[in-house]
């Protein structure tokens, strides 16, 4: 009872101390900049906004709109992958592994191509379709069989719809080569000149999200053990599955239609959430949620000092830092089963 205490005290405090690591990011992401602003503007600019003051103007109007997105979206893709890995019970998964980054991309230049779309919230839409679609696509196929919806079907689907969107994007593109430039942002990721109006389309979805994922954490301790030990305590294992599936999409498919596709945040920040409070799902969700929201804050700084007074796609920033991970990860996975075999 007391080590149980203890270690519920130490997950606690660790909580506690990533939120106050978030502040800082937060701060951080608002202050720093080519505008090169007073420290002090920030808590003026959040607690005393004077309108005639243009370094505060610069804080409320342009980044702290960027820095609000940047904690959602950050938040949304770490947990949706948490629950990815979980479902598919693949440490190499990712919400990209569904097929919902493709689906956006392959939707967004449709949209741009035939129907000639220009508006950004109707983009948005079209984006968070696409997301839907796909993930329709995977689960529908990963569902097809006698053996009805399992982890390694969902991964094979999964691969053949990404592919299949990837492929059909890549033909819309060599046929319109002037359309590239509209869909850059979607293809590689970026939070610049976000506007909170845009956020306010998916809030509901990614709010709902981050709540429902929070609320399945018991059911998923129970999955993981295995599909034959959770039917036999009593859980319905596609409702849980499926509700899984539902919650995945409208975190990773908000999260893409309003930033694009950045990646690796889905697949780094779960593992690194394990490696502090181990596998219990319940504490594993809410880190991944604070370790997203700090990478993607940091990053946003991060990609504004590369290039000034330019700025890089925020998904190549995180894409440095996951690459490299990734290959870890997949060299630790391929020799624990070489070893176990």
């Amino acid at each position: 009872m007391i080590l149980l205490l203890s270690k519920t005290w130490r997950r606690g405090t660790g909580l506690l101390i990533g939120c106050l690591f978030l502040a800082a990011a937060f701060f951080f992401n608002l202050w720093l900049g080519s505008t090169r602003l007073p420290s002090d503007s920030v808590w003026k600019a959040l607690f005393a906004y004077d309108s005639s003051a243009m370094d505060q103007m610069i804080i409320r109007t342009t980044r702290l709109p960027r820095a609000v997105i940047a904690l959602l979206v950050g938040a949304a893709l770490a947990v949706a992958g948490t629950l990815t890995q979980a479902l598919t019970r693949n440490p190499l998964a990712s919400p990209s592994l569904l097929g919902i980054n493709s689906g956006a991309v392959f939707f967004i230049v449709a949209a741009l191509n035939m129907g000639n779309v220009k508006s950004m919230n109707l983009l948005i839409w079209v984006a968070f379709f696409g997301s839907a679609v796909s993930a329709a696509a995977v689960f529908g196929l990963g569902s097809l069989g006698r053996d009805g919806l399992t982890p390694v079907k969902i991964v094979l689907g999964g691969t053949a719809i990404s592919a299949l969107f990837s492929s059909f994007t890549q033909g819309m593109l060599v046929l319109n080569e002037a359309g590239l430039q509209d869909v850059l942002f979607w293809l590689s990721g970026s939070i610049a000149g976000r506007e909170l109006e845009q956020l306010k389309i998916v809030l509901p979805y990614l709010l709902l999200g981050l709540t429902a994922a929070q609320l399945l954490a018991g059911p998923i301790n129970i999955l993981i053990s295995g599909e034959d030990i959770a039917k036999g305590l009593g859980q319905n294992t596609m409702a849980v599955k499926l509700i899984c599936a539902v919650v995945i999409v409208a975190l990773a498919g908000s999260s893409v239609s309003v930033a694009g596709a950045i990646g690796f945040v889905g697949l780094v920040m779960p593992h690194m959430a394990r490696f502090l409070v181990g596998t219990d799902y319940r504490w594993v969700i809410p880190y991944s949620a604070l370790l997203g929201a700090i990478l993607v804050l940091l990053a946003d700084v991060a990609v504004r000092y590369v290039i000034m007074p330019g700025e890089v796609p925020i998904g190549i920033m995180t894409a440095l830092i996951g690459a490299p991970f990734f290959v870890y990860t997949a060299k630790k996975e391929l020799h624990f089963k070489e070893g176990g075999s």
